[in-house]
């Protein structure tokens, strides 16, 4: 919390011509962004996926963010529920229509709270740069309710890791484009030319809806000692130690980080 500096301080110091930095400067507004679905997805960055260094463990889940009791996962639960569930810290009884298959369910056992982007295809398309707190912020946004949706378990799981391109539901799919394109740019994630793809081919077959989109706060992962920010990306010993702390491709002509690296197969892309 801020405190305020006491009036008669605040004096002598304006006095003493010392009054640096005493008031904060105005937090930064969220970068809100409005655009056409077919447009949206049209500017979504393509980038081959980097899937190496993911494990589970490094989103953390389900935190109570708020000190109410409620996870993460009982909040959308709550939020979703088209009656009152029931009293207490855990979830256990409301009413939720799973939209991916048009089935409704009484008992939160029965329902599983998707990530509509998986974590690990948001590691494989970006968020392995991350730092570990945005990471647990992706993991448990409720800044946004189109990163979490709760729907029927058994679906969820089939569905696992896989991207558009992979994998739909059975219903809601014009639903589903909308809001993993939504996801994608709040978290600024890439998509891979197959899944780019395919949504743009659905996306032709759903209504042209306009998107508002507020911007999450990305934090980067920590960059090896004796890096000097030229507003480049750090340089490392190998590709493959490039890769593993979330940086690259570099492609030539366009990146000056190319230069750092050997393009083995000679194919225009360094540390893919």
């Amino acid at each position: 919390m801020h405190r305020r500096t006491p009036p008669l301080l605040l004096a002598l110091l304006m006095a003493l011509g010392c009054l640096v930095a005493v008031v904060p400067a105005a937090a930064a507004r969220p970068v809100e962004v409005h655009v056409r679905l077919r447009t949206a997805v049209k500017q979504l960055p393509v980038a081959r996926e980097r899937p190496a260094g993911y494990r589970r463990d490094r989103f953390k889940l389900w935190v109570d963010a708020d000190g109410d009791c409620h996870s993460t996962r009982d909040e959308v639960l709550a939020a979703e529920s088209t009656k009152p569930v029931n009293a207490g810290c855990h979830v256990r009884t409301g009413s939720w229509l799973s939209y991916y298959d048009r089935l409704r369910w009484r008992k939160a056992s029965d329902v599983d709270i998707d990530h509509l982007v998986p974590l690990k295809e948001a590691w494989d398309s970006g968020a392995r740069g991350w730092d570990a707190p945005t990471r647990e912020r992706y993991a448990n946004d409720l800044g946004d309710p189109r990163t979490l949706v709760a729907v029927t378990d058994n679906v969820n799981q089939s569905k696992s890791d896989r991207d558009p391109a992979e994998w739909l539901p059975t219903h809601g799919r014009c639903r589903y484009v909308r809001e993993w394109t939504a996801v994608k740019i709040r978290w600024r994630l890439r998509v891979d030319a197959a899944e780019k793809r395919r949504l743009t081919r659905l996306a032709k077959h759903c209504p042209n809806s306009r998107l508002t989109v507020t911007r999450a706060r990305i934090g980067r992962a920590a960059k090896p000692s004796g890096h000097h920010d030229s507003g480049l990306d750090p340089r490392f010993s190998s590709c493959s130690r490039a890769v593993a702390a979330g940086y690259g491709p570099y492609y030539r002509g366009r990146d000056a980080e190319y230069d750092w690296y050997r393009d083995a197969d000679g194919d225009g892309v360094v540390c893919e």
